[in-house]
């Protein structure tokens, strides 16, 4: 159950992410918050299927997991969409 909880925080701090980092306008809305809630749940169950169910380290790479993830991803993301569309633009006609 408290894996509800791993999900819901990863999802806020993707949503945080989305909002927080530039270009907000050239990804999809739920592509930061579902990549949140997606490490948070890969952190949570790798380390509850080590043996580390009630630990606080479960807690705090649950938070620091999506935090990565996410920024990474919607930097990497938002760069490709601008190298893209500037390819586009140069290569369309006028």
């Amino acid at each position: 159950m408290q894996i509800l909880l791993g999900l819901v925080i990863g999802a806020v701090i993707g949503l945080a992410a989305h909002f927080a980092l530039p270009g907000r306008h050239l990804r999809g809305a739920a592509l930061a918050p579902l990549a949140g809630a997606a490490s948070a749940a890969v952190v949570w169950t790798a380390l509850t299927w080590a043996g580390l169910g009630e630990s606080p380290l479960v807690w705090v790479l649950a938070v620091i997991a999506p935090v990565a993830t996410t920024v990474l991803l919607v930097v990497l993301v938002t760069r490709a969409r601008l190298s893209r569309d500037e390819a586009d633009r140069s290569r369309l006609p006028v």
